[in-house]
């Protein structure tokens, strides 16, 4: 069967793929042209693609015999859920292969923001650097301090279990009770806003949807401590940018570390000039290992339906 992958991607997945079905492959390292995917669709049995790429009713149309969307990614609100139910096209995730990876570079912004790893590697790259002084460059304590996590799924867990070793006290938010965060990690669930309001890091592990669309805006900021750092490894949205940027501007929070925005790859002018926001291009699960990994799972779920079978990672 015909399958329409939209990029290039790490490991030996698509090898595996070309060797059970004819694949068209979209070589550029950029996102592929909305009206090249309308082209390429049509006809296509299955798609491979990424979150930057659009797919709604229209691609699902001009496709014409679509049975799998095989989405290279944990989030999957790229895609018309609710139209390709319409259509009985099957669509799936990568979940789970990219959870400590995640973790670990929401760790990297959480140790990067209170230390200010970023602005001291600009200045000391700048030869700036003179000679030690005591109040170069001082940042923010992490160990014994509060974190908060909003959001108990995979990954907030994840992110919860490493601060075991920094003795923080934990709290979380979350629609539902948590016995991995409570029994296991010794978490206290609290209501968002008292959450905001005792937490010294707030990480955001939240997947988009209509509720968690900007759910941290201007009244949310205004809760968190003066002293406290917002963090974003979820969805940009889930953030409205410009009352973070104000926030920020103002010294109403101390910092922020994002790996996502909110209008992707677009970032706020003000974003780039504030020392106190420590920003990355999107690079979560960006390790050999785990890109691989979720190469390699997406592949087998487009695999899966091909051959009439469930898929392992389906969610509509």
């Amino acid at each position: 069967m015909d399958v329409l992958v939209t990029r290039s991607l790490p490991g030996k997945a698509l090898e595996l793929l070309s060797n059970k079905h004819k694949v068209d492959l979209w070589e550029e390292e950029v996102p592929i042209p909305r009206d090249e995917l309308l082209k390429r669709i049509k006809g296509k049995s299955a798609l491979l693609c990424l979150l930057t790429d659009l797919i709604d009713e229209k691609v699902m149309d001009a496709a014409n015999a679509l049975k799998i969307i095989s989405n290279y990614a944990v989030g999957y609100n790229n895609i018309d859920i609710e139209a390709a139910k319409k259509r009985g096209i099957v669509v799936t995730n990568t979940p789970d292969v990219l959870t400590d990876a995640t973790a670990d570079l929401t760790w990297a912004l959480i140790l990067s923001a209170a230390r200010r790893i970023a602005e001291a590697d600009v200045f000391t790259r700048s030869k700036k650097w003179k000679e030690w002084a005591p109040k170069l460059l001082l940042g923010a304590d992490v160990y014994g301090q509060t974190l908060g996590i909003i959001g108990a799924g995979r990954i907030g867990a994840a992110v919860a279990a490493r601060s075991k070793g920094f003795k923080m006290k934990v709290v979380y938010s979350s629609e539902f009770e948590s016995k991995v965060m409570e029994e296991d990690l010794g978490a206290q669930r609290m209501t968002l806003e008292e959450l905001l309001t005792v937490s010294d890091f707030v990480s955001l592990h939240v997947p988009l949807t209509k509720q968690t669309f900007h759910m941290i805006g201007d009244k949310e900021l205004s809760l968190m401590k003066k002293s406290a750092f917002l963090i974003n490894t979820s969805r940009g949205p889930v953030i409205d940018e410009n009352a973070l940027v104000d926030a920020l501007e103002k010294g109403r929070i101390a910092g922020a570390g994002l790996d996502v925005y909110e209008n992707e790859p677009m970032i706020p002018e003000k974003l780039f000039k504030l020392k106190n926001a420590i920003i990355l291009p999107h690079i979560g699960s960006a390790t050999h290992a785990t890109r691989a990994k979720m190469a390699d799972l997406a592949v087998k779920n487009i695999l899966a339906v091909l051959a009439g079978k469930v898929p392992p990672n389906q969610v509509a």
